[in-house]
């Protein structure tokens, strides 16, 4: 029985497998985008759970009826508590039948039959409290706020944004997925290894 010869025995120098070919710095940077994507987008999908269990939503402030506590174009996160949670001082946002919600702090609280509270607004700019008192059974509590960023987060929204960010995302994918050749086979799919 005769050995293999040198040249036929496989080492650990090998060349690598059939079909595998080293990444780009192109197809690196790819999977990088795409990594921070998949990360991005599981963490937004995390929040809107928790926001919908913990009943959280954005407030922006388009006017200056809070400063200097709150000022104009600031982003607010604001959570939803039945209105026999809420104490005067707090600042708070109510809804308002056919207008816009307000958000303004608690300076008078009268409770009411059953979940009911009547509370009285003040904006901390203001002069005077708002014109009557508001009959709530749940408001929205302001956890934090940050100014300055009402006018990004509302360009977010713009069909112009959103269009781009649907393109782009949706060109990564298909440049992510689109099948590629390895440039190892020729048209045979021969390799010239030797038998």
């Amino acid at each position: 029985m005769t050995r293999p010869s040198a040249s036929r025995r496989r080492t650990a120098a090998s060349p690598a497998p059939r079909g595998y070919s080293k990444p780009t710095a192109s197809a690196r940077i790819l999977d990088a985008v795409l990594t921070l994507c998949a990360v991005g987008g599981a963490v937004c999908i995390l929040l809107v759970i928790l926001a919908l269990v913990f009943h959280i939503s954005l407030i922006l402030f388009r006017t200056g009826s809070m400063d200097p506590t709150i000022p104009q174009g600031s982003l607010a996160v604001v959570r939803e508590i039945p209105a026999t949670q809420a104490k005067v001082g707090d600042v708070v946002t109510v809804d308002r039948e056919g207008k816009l919600p307000v958000t303004h702090r608690i300076v008078a609280l009268e409770e009411m039959p059953g979940d009911s509270r009547r509370i009285t607004l003040k904006g901390d700019a203001n002069a005077a409290e708002d014109p009557a008192p508001y009959t709530v059974t749940r408001v929205r509590i302001v956890l934090f706020s940050v100014p300055g960023l009402a006018r990004p987060v509302a360009a977010l929204n713009s069909p112009l944004v959103m269009g781009s960010v649907t393109i782009t995302v949706a060109a990564l994918v298909v440049w992510a997925l689109w099948p590629r050749r390895t440039g190892t086979e020729d048209d045979t799919g021969d390799t010239g290894d030797p038998l």
